[in-house]
């Protein structure tokens, strides 16, 4: 029983220590909670703050904004009812001046038919004047307009004519006079020796025992030294010399050198014959291109290709109408510089077309094309530049000219080959040229007499006096030089002077 009682007091007391503690819990959460009220109060009214101070701040922001564009929008109605003002005053401007052109448009056309009526009274008045000079000179008007044409076409030819040959006097005295001054200018400052070259070569000798030993047992060694060279070897009476003939210098020249080594050496038979002739042409093919590295060097010509410059060798074994052609080449060559400096342009470049103008001439599979076309086409291939292959391609006018240089190629060309003594000509090529001179200026109507004369250079044509008057004279000159030009080949220039006279024949008796 004491137990019960003992334990339903601890039960009791711990139910009061449990009812006491959640009343003290109790009011603690109460005291808590309302504390967390309060904060939450102050909360509240800091966020509605800082919200009011936003939103304050958002409309000021906004206000501004409003107030900016409000200003904008005046200032662009200000400008709209500116230019609205300026428009009105414009579109008044162009109400008057539309008033005033009307005005006189108006004018205008009152003018238009008073001048319209009065052209009417002057087509009348002229209708009137014409039928009187009608019936005063017994001509119609087609008539009298036809012969008034007549005489003035005749005056104006007259004139004309009188005008051109004013004009071309005038023009050939001072164009002549100028280019006589920088031709003889250029012949002058360029001197080179005449040389000719002919198709044999004397080989002299000591004494004529060595004749024997050259034509050998039975003409073997004579033969072989044929057969190797491709010469003609002639041992006749001629004392101490032999002669080589051919048509080709360079062989002539293996030839030459072969047999002075042949006579020095003394041993002559047709196997030592054979390996000298083989020496030779190796020491020739060397020499070429030596002389046309000396040749390039000597006129300051840079940057040629080297089978250009063995080309350019080789032409000293060549001749043209009997002119040594490399002789030929440098004096073009510095003849071109020389015009070229005289009319401003590059020198260079014109003594590098000069040298190269007849390349075409000493080609090594010889082609059946012209040699001004072929040296052309042998400067494109070595990467020559446009101007210098046109002035090689055009000196015989075979080729358009394009370049200042062609015509001062073509015309230093003409200075080196037509100059005394340069040239050989056959007589029966001579002969036949100066026939077909005369024959050309025959073909024309009232020629009577054709004389060529100063070795070609000059055709002297005599016309009938009652065929052809003194107008046509000029015409008929300047024809046949056309032709000539046209259709025949000639050294130089050929002047052609027309002569027309009367002759009046009496006797006495």
């Amino acid at each position: 029983m004491y137990i019960i009682i003992s334990i339903v007091a601890l039960l009791l007391g711990g139910l009061l220590t449990w009812i006491g503690m959640r009343f003290v819990l109790k009011s603690k959460y109460e005291s808590v909670l309302k504390e967390a009220e309060k904060e939450a109060e102050v909360i509240k009214k800091n966020k509605l703050l800082e919200v009011k101070e936003k939103f304050l701040h958002l409309k000021a922001d906004l206000e501004k904004q409003v107030s900016a564009r409000n200003s904008k929008i005046q200032s662009v109605e200000t400008k709209l009812k500116q230019r609205e003002l300026t428009l009105n005053q414009r579109q008044d401007e162009l109400q008057r001046k539309n008033s005033e052109i009307d005005v006189v448009k108006e004018n205008l056309a009152n003018q238009l038919d008073l001048i319209e009526k009065k052209k009417q009274e002057l087509d009348k008045l002229h209708l009137k004047k014409v039928e009187q000079l009608e019936t005063l000179s017994g001509l119609s008007a087609e008539e009298a307009k036809e012969r008034l044409v007549e005489s003035l076409k005749d005056e104006a030819k007259s004139d004309a004519a009188a005008y051109i040959n004013e004009i071309v006097e005038e023009a050939k005295m001072t164009a002549n006079k100028d280019a006589k001054k920088i031709v003889i200018q250029s012949i002058q400052r360029v001197a080179t020796e005449t040389a000719i070259e002919n198709s044999i070569t004397v080989f002299h000798i000591e004494s004529d025992e060595i004749k024997g030993r050259i034509i050998g047992r039975e003409g073997r060694n004579i033969r072989a030294l044929e057969a190797a060279t491709g010469i003609e070897i002639v041992v006749d009476d001629t004392p101490e010399a032999i002669i080589l003939s051919g048509f080709d210098p360079v062989r002539r020249e293996i030839a030459r050198l072969a047999l002075h080594q042949l006579v020095q050496d003394g041993r002559i038979h047709p196997a030592r014959i054979e390996e000298v002739v083989s020496k030779v042409k190796k020491q020739i093919e060397e020499e070429v291109i030596e002389t046309g590295k000396r040749t390039v060097i000597d006129l300051g010509i840079h940057g040629l290709h080297p089978e250009l410059i063995r080309i350019v060798g080789k032409m000293k074994y060549r001749s043209s109408y009997g002119q040594n052609l490399l002789q030929h080449s440098r004096e073009t060559a510095n003849l071109c510089a020389v015009m070229a400096s005289e009319l401003g342009l590059n020198p260079k470049k014109a003594k590098r077309a000069g040298l190269l103008h007849d390349i075409g001439k000493v080609p090594d599979d010889e082609p059946e094309l012209p040699h001004a076309i072929l040296g052309m086409k042998l400067c494109e291939k070595y990467k020559e530049k446009p101007d210098i292959c046109n002035a090689v391609g055009s000196h015989h006018d075979e080729v358009e000219m394009q370049t200042l240089l062609a015509p001062i190629v073509q015309v230093c060309d003409a200075i080196s080959g037509a100059r005394p003594g340069a040239r050989r000509e056959i007589v029966e090529a001579y002969i036949k040229r100066l026939n077909d001179l005369e024959q050309l200026a025959l073909s024309y109507p009232g020629v009577v007499k054709t004389y060529a004369i100063q070795a070609g250079r000059e055709l002297r044509v005599i016309v009938g006096a009652d065929k052809i008057d003194d107008k046509d004279t000029e015409s008929l000159s300047n024809e046949i030089a056309k032709k000539i030009q046209d259709e025949m080949t000639y050294p130089g220039q050929v002047k052609i002077t027309v002569i027309r006279e009367t002759r009046a024949v009496s006797y006495a008796k």
